[in-house]
Formats: structure tokens, C-alpha cells, sequence
């Protein structure tokens, strides 16, 4: 007879710009209800507000803070890596959440619906040299990915929005289950 494993909830921290949407709190809201959607417990950095009388550094310390420890307590961390205030760059916040996490050796995904390359996004001007410029002048990377190759090559990038990411995470989860209930069932000594 098969065996059930019951696995806890995973947890997953909830990255990105949108906490500085107008509607951040509704917002948070509806990412939450999404993991519950696919079985997840979404954890989001404005779930708690900063104490009363707490302003400048001291409350950019805390919130700091706190999402450090939401982001250690998450098993999993989900990232809008969407252009932010600028073209083909997300918010830094964000950025150095998702090295954190991956230094932890967290799983991390990531969504973005930002069409095309960092090149196609970035690209200001060319110069006389051929090279792909940004409107600072610097180098545009090329390697024919959609972000940065340290969060390309760092992330499981998902292209669409939360609500697609989280069903590839889902999936992912799926068959990772069935891969195990298959090796557990073909290593059962009653067949």
C-alpha cells in the first residue's frame, strides 16, 4: 500500500518594486491570495509596518530588517524582476533581495514581462565601433538574455507575470512529487 507524505506549506517571499505601488497593501493582498491558489504561503515585506515614531534611517533600518528575516524564514523566493526606473534594469532593491536569497541557496524564480533582450531594451545608440551603448554611455551585455547575466543565470525566469510564475512553480512541484512517489514506489519491496 502507498504511503502519503504530507509536506508543509512552502513559503515564499515576495519580491519586487510593488510595495511602492499606490495600492501596495491591496496589491500584496492579491500576490498572497495567488500562492494560496497553488498551495503556497505568500510572505510579503509590507505584512508588517514599521513601530510608530520610527522615521529616516531608523525605519530604513528596520524594514531592512525585517525583510532579511522574511527572506531567511521564506523557503522559496519569487522575484518581479520587471524594468523598473529604467529600461532593461529592475529595481535594486529587489536585485540584491534575489543575491541574498541565492547565497542562502534558496530556490529562486523570478517573472518578468518585459519583452525581449537586455540589448533590444537597453540599446540608446550605437557607436563607431559597433558597440551597443545605453543612454549613459556605458556597454549593453549581450548574451542574447532578458536580463543581466547574474540574475539570468541565477534565477528560474519565468516570462509573464506572479500568476505565471507561480503556476510554473507549482508544476515544477508536481513533478518533482511524482518523481519521488515513483522512486519510493519502485523501491518498495512488496511489488
Amino acid at each position: 500500500m502507498p504511503c502519503l507524505i504530507l509536506t508543509p506549506m512552502k513559503s515564499i517571499y515576495l519580491a519586487g518594486f510593488d510595495v511602492f505601488r499606490k495600492d501596495a497593501l491591496a496589491h500584496g493582498g492579491h500576490l498572497k491570495a495567488l500562492c494560496a491558489q497553488h498551495g503556497y504561503e505568500g510572505l510579503y515585506p509590507l505584512d508588517k509596518a514599521a513601530p510608530q515614531g520610527l522615521s529616516g534611517l531608523a525605519a530604513a533600518q528596520w524594514i531592512y530588517e525585517a525583510n532579511i528575516v522574511l527572506i531567511r524564514r521564506a523557503d522559496i523566493v519569487m522575484a518581479n524582476l520587471d524594468d523598473f526606473r529604467g529600461p532593461g534594469e529592475p529595481d535594486s532593491g529587489t536585485t540584491f533581495e534575489v543575491g541574498f536569497a541565492v547565497a542562502l541557496q534558496k530556490p529562486v524564480w523570478a517573472y518578468s514581462s518585459d519583452a525581449g533582450t537586455l540589448l533590444e531594451r537597453a540599446r540608446a545608440r550605437t557607436d563607431a565601433d559597433g558597440e551597443a551603448l545605453d543612454a549613459r554611455g556605458y556597454v549593453v551585455e549581450d548574451f542574447g538574455l532578458p536580463k543581466n547575466l547574474m540574475l539570468a543565470c541565477s534565477v528560474r525566469l519565468v516570462a509573464g507575470g506572479p500568476a505565471e510564475c507561480l503556476a510554473a512553480m507549482a508544476e515544477a512541484d508536481r513533478r518533482r512529487a511524482a518523481r519521488r512517489a515513483q522512486a519510493l514506489s519502485a523501491s518498495d519491496p512488496e511489488d
